[in-house]
């Protein structure tokens, strides 16, 4: 009916409006900074005012920090956010049922589908972060891959609604289903990996772009930056909330055509609320190619490998430089691991300076994850002169802080592949649990039936409480015990997740066994199609589970990238949490694949089969469980020797 219709658009209008109404609260009247009118000297209080990261407006002008950035700049990138999570998991939610009902595939191949579109929407972010980091910048990222976004869910809508493009429906009775054409198949994923190649934009650059809305150095940003996280997951929730309710009851309940507009319309206003707040963000400049930085320390190591590194770190190269500054680079504290490279950074000309002179390190505040130490040097203090150091061949001398950079992504490697099981379990809620609930009793009441799709929102419900509680109560609390400005370490927030994940994976196997025997009892091993009467809130607890690790480990993964990676390379750091994810679900295809041919040798019954009654899934998530694990005591040996990124900041006097 055309007023369910109106209802989601709706829902979809209030819920980007809020933002838009919050953000039109504030006067836009001067979003950057203005050239001091007093000749050319800015005033102390104009002075606090500046954004000394390097951020510039859209037109590459300094901005006030009371103009820009902070909550105002995020109430609309966060309604990006909501609106765009609205359509990924609105496609994501129900695909398996989509590629089953719709285009009549198995139950192996439609799980090997859909794993593979959710990797390849997980890993392509590598590309689009590379782009925005190095080039175009982080905005402009977004708005380009947006509209690929948007045209990508309007050719899935053509794809659900025009009779050329949809699989001819199965007979009455039968069955046996007609297969979908070449052309029918070309077209539908062909529109799901445009889509893709959306999300490769607008998935590691949005998160990145709304955490560059707060400065880091400043004391009362840097700890709401923290928050930020956190209520980012909570928007990302609320439209993930909605997809699993609203969209997917229209698709089951009314038509996938419809369910698919709604999406590509929601996109459509996603995309204008993200333009609408452009006065207000606070923007990073490209830093070039990390690429190049990472080969140049390789190379500039290799040539110098006979060279004996010096005990005492201040004797490597180091300079103060403009550009560094100019696109918010920070210096990086000299380390003691992976000493061979420090080999780049050592001057074979003993005359050369380093520019390496540290105030006082030893009275240094010093926090969890960040070492703060106030350079200095007599050359600077007091004047108006840029350091620049001697000329220089980079592919011969490197910074100490390039040479840190490529330590931060040797170390950030270990934890990064200990994540990757974790995406394969947290796959199984998108594809084999709604297989799960698709076989079951699904009634409330004697008119209402749930979608299985929609049991996903017990995730989401869980997520929306335990967020608020973990910023607002959990964090608080945790600081007044151990003293660390988050609570507990990003580390042990996403070791709390995984391990959480482990126990889902138990609580899955158990329930599936008892959806079997149910199946047994009441002689319906062989008839797939008939429902198990045993009630689909049976998967609450293995979706409750899978939610609260969420909260500790997907989160915390977000914030460990974005923190510990190279300032110039936040979107990369974004695009490594959503390629573990990717990866994960790859391997979970592997996996599939591979159980399915070791259990079938022999002649014996493979654990899947098309018949999801004589399937084991219970076995197969158990055979996770061990796998995280043995993956959990791995994660454990590395993040207990892994040393968090240490940076120092560039004197006041060498910023004016």
């Amino acid at each position: 009916p055309r007023w369910r219709v109106c209802d989601c658009l709706s829902v979809v209008g209030v819920c980007a409006s809020v933002p838009l109404v919050m953000a039109l609260l504030h006067d836009p009247d001067v979003p950057y900074l203005p050239l001091p009118a007093h000749g050319g000297v800015v005033s102390p209080h104009e002075h606090s005012d500046i954004v000394r990261d390097g951020s510039v407006d859209i037109k590459g002008r300094p901005v006030r920090r009371s103009h820009t950035g902070g909550w105002k700049a995020c109430g609309f990138i966060i309604g990006y956010e909501l609106i765009e999570r609205l359509a990924y998991y609105g496609i994501a939610s129900n695909l398996v049922i989509y590629l089953t009902s719709e285009m009549h595939e198995g139950t192996v191949s439609s799980a090997k589908n859909v794993n593979n579109w959710m990797g390849v929407t997980t890993v392509i972010p590598i590309v689009g972060a590379f782009f925005a980091d190095a080039y175009w910048g982080r905005y402009w990222a977004i708005a380009i891959t947006s509209l690929a976004y948007v045209l990508g869910l309007i050719f899935l809508t053509l794809s659900a609604s025009l009779r050329v493009f949809k699989t001819s429906p199965c007979p009455t009775g039968s069955l046996i289903c007609p297969k979908a054409t070449a052309v029918q198949n070309g077209f539908f994923f062909f529109s799901l990996y445009l889509i893709a190649i959306g999300t490769g934009g607008v998935k590691p650059c949005l998160e990145s772009f709304g955490a560059d809305q707060f400065d880091e150095e400043d004391p009362a940003e840097k700890r709401r930056k923290s928050s930020f996280f956190n209520w980012w997951y909570f928007g990302l929730c609320t439209g993930a909330f909605l997809a699993f309710t609203v969209v997917v009851y229209i698709q089951d309940n009314v038509s996938w055509g419809v369910g698919f507009g709604i999406l590509a319309v929601a996109m459509v206003i996603a995309f204008f609320l993200f333009l609408a707040g452009t006065p207000f963000y606070r923007n990073k400049l490209p830093g070039g190619s990390p690429l190049t930085r990472i080969i140049q320390v390789l190379v500039a190591a290799v040539r110098k490998w006979h060279v004996l590194v010096p005990s005492d770190g201040n004797l490597l190269y180091e300079i103060h430089d403009k550009e560094s500054l100019r696109i918010g680079r920070r210096r990086l504290l000299h380390t003691e691991e992976f000493r061979c490279l420090d080999k780049a950074a050592i001057q074979e000309n003993s005359n050369e300076p380093t520019f390496q002179k540290w105030k006082d390190p030893s009275k240094c505040s010093a926090t969890e994850d960040i070492h703060t130490i106030v350079m200095y040097s007599s050359e600077i203090e007091g004047s108006n002169t840029d350091v620049q150091g001697p000329n220089t061949n980079p592919w011969k001398l490197c910074t100490v802080t390039q040479v840190e950079e490529v330590k931060l992504i040797l170390r950030i490697a270990s934890i990064w592949l200990t994540t990757i099981i974790y995406g394969a379990v947290i796959s199984q809620s998108i594809t084999l649990f709604t297989k799960q609930g698709s076989t079951m009793n699904r009634k409330i009441g004697s008119h209402f039936e749930i979608p299985p799709a929609s049991l996903q929102m017990f995730s989401s419900i869980i997520i929306l409480i335990v967020l608020p509680l973990y910023d607002c109560v959990f964090v608080p609390a945790a600081r007044w015990l151990t003293g660390y400005e988050r609570g507990i370490t990003m580390l042990q927030r996403l070791g709390a997740g995984m391990f959480l994940s482990i126990l889902c994976m138990i609580i899955a196997a158990l329930t599936e066994f008892k959806r079997l025997k149910a199946a047994k009892d009441y002689d319906l091993l062989d008839d797939p199609n008939s429902t198990i009467p045993l009630s689909i809130f049976w998967l609450t607890p293995q979706y409750l589970l899978i939610g609260i690790s969420d909260v500790f480990a997907l989160v915390g993964q977000q914030e460990f990238f974005y923190d510990q990676v190279p300032d110039t390379m936040r979107s990369l750091g974004m695009s490594l949490y959503l390629c573990a994810n990717g990866v994960g679900s790859f391997v979970s295809s592997l996996l599939i694949t591979i159980v399915d041919k070791v259990t079938s040798q022999g002649g014996h019954q493979s654990w899947f089969v098309n018949n999801l009654n004589r399937c084991h899934l219970d076995y197969f998530y158990l055979f996770l469980a061990v796998l995280s694990t043995l993956n959990f005591i791995i994660y454990l040996l590395f993040s207990k020797s892994y040393m968090y990124k240490k940076v120092g900041i560039v004197s006041l006097a060498f910023r004016q």
